[in-house]
């Protein structure tokens, strides 16, 4: 076993014994990884590393030039690991299983090879009714990996990237706090004769861990509000002492949140989009310069006041709070996030070529069908067809007749 695999292995990412190698007499698989067309991207879905152990393996990755430049991996890191560089998007749209960050526009579909399989986040906000429509003519399967799942029901990418967005949003809060931004000119946490800095957290899920984790571990003070007590007495547990935890009310909220320095937004959107909880009076009882994040913005977030902002303009202030809600925070730590997806696809990929491709991974793994949204022309979630007027079939039906 590789190295490379010898460490995948370690973190249970792949089983111990090695996967069967891709027969050289059969029709290789082909990965295309088109170059993120969105400014705000600047992850890339796999690293030069994954890309040397799907080469080992038979595979052909095909990556346009400069997919992994923001992330700090050059094309020549890519070429060594055996990838073929492109300079045409559209050659690497043409591939049998294109992996992308950002779901693709209309006009990447259209360069799609038909019957191809897309995997990339389905960004249920940002979508529209042409999109669905512009896979199902292609008969693209298309897999959401929000929505796959790992043996035990969790979401694996979720979780990664909530570790990340909930780890970076206190870096971030600590920024913004600082007098060189005109925050509060607090320091995240505190010093001896000095209070420390006080951080409401709503939510108590991964965001919520990660964010806790490292408020507590620079000194800050944390209350933390889920109206779930099983996740409140979780992340008690998590996190290996007594903290604040509080049901959400009206009361309650307002009161720790009138005292906050920093408040994170980190409820998961449950049936569609995130519910309202802190209302703009909340906000506007809030101390001058505290600053809020709301890290669900993508799905709605959960503030009053929040709107969708940019890596590019990230903050506006609201009754002189300052508000961040840009919705990738992840991207901010591009060469991170990228390693922490790619441990997650590398196996993935190395399945279904095993398999002999992503019908086969359907048919065979209760897991990854959860994350098909469209199949050989047919829209196959309930959801996107009441929001979008349109028909939907069962996949398990459709698998069914085919099989």
């Amino acid at each position: 076993m590789s190295a490379e695999l010898s460490e995948l292995s370690a973190v249970g990412l792949i089983p111990k014994e090695s996967p069967s190698k891709v027969r050289k007499d059969s029709k290789s698989i082909t990965i295309g990884v088109p170059k993120e067309i969105s400014s705000q991207e600047k992850r890339v879905v796999l690293t030069p590393e994954a890309v040397g152990i799907l080469s080992n393996y038979g595979l052909s990755v095909v990556l346009e030039t400069g997919a992994g430049l923001h992330a700090k991996f050059s094309d020549q890191d890519y070429s060594d690991a055996g990838a073929k560089v492109v300079y045409s998007r559209k050659e690497a749209l043409a591939s049998d299983i294109v992996l992308k960050i950002d779901s693709p526009s209309i006009e990447e579909v259209a360069e799609m090879t038909q019957g191809s399989c897309l995997i990339s986040a389905l960004q249920l906000g940002r979508q529209n009714k042409e999109f669905i429509e512009a896979l199902n003519a292609k008969k693209i399967t298309a897999v959401a990996f929000e929505y796959l799942e790992d043996k035990v029901g969790g979401m694996p990418v979720v979780r990664a990237m909530s570790e990340i967005a909930g780890s970076t949003c206190m870096q971030i809060a600590a920024e913004y706090l600082s007098s060189v931004n005109d925050g509060k000119g607090l320091i995240m946490g505190g010093v001896t004769g000095v209070p420390p800095t006080q951080v409401v957290i709503i939510g108590a899920g991964t965001v919520a861990e990660y964010a806790a984790r490292t408020a507590l571990g620079l000194g800050a003070n944390i209350k933390v509000f889920d109206n779930h007590i099983y996740k409140l007495r979780r992340i008690k547990q998590l996190l290996g002492q007594q903290v604040y935890t509080s049901t959400i009310d009206n009361f309650s909220l307002s009161q720790a949140m009138a005292e906050a320095d920093v408040v994170i937004g980190a409820l998961r959107a449950e049936k569609g989009r995130n519910k309202i909880v802190v209302s703009e009076e909340m906000v506007a009882n809030m101390m001058h310069g505290s600053i809020v994040i709301d890290v669900g913005i993508d799905q709605g977030g959960c503030i009053e006041t929040s709107r969708v902002t940019s890596h590019d303009e990230p903050v506006y202030r609201i009754h002189d709070i300052i508000h961040y809600c840009v919705p990738n925070i992840a991207s901010r730590v591009a060469r991170t996030a990228s390693y922490s997806l790619s441990n997650i696809f590398t196996p993935i990929i190395l399945q279904t070529a095993d398999l002999g491709g992503a019908e086969e991974m359907i048919f065979n793994y209760k897991w990854f069908l959860r994350g098909v949204y469209t199949y050989r022309g047919s829209l196959t979630n309930a959801y996107l067809g009441r929001k979008f007027g349109l028909s939907h079939k069962e996949l398990q039906l459709l698998l069914a007749a085919r099989y």
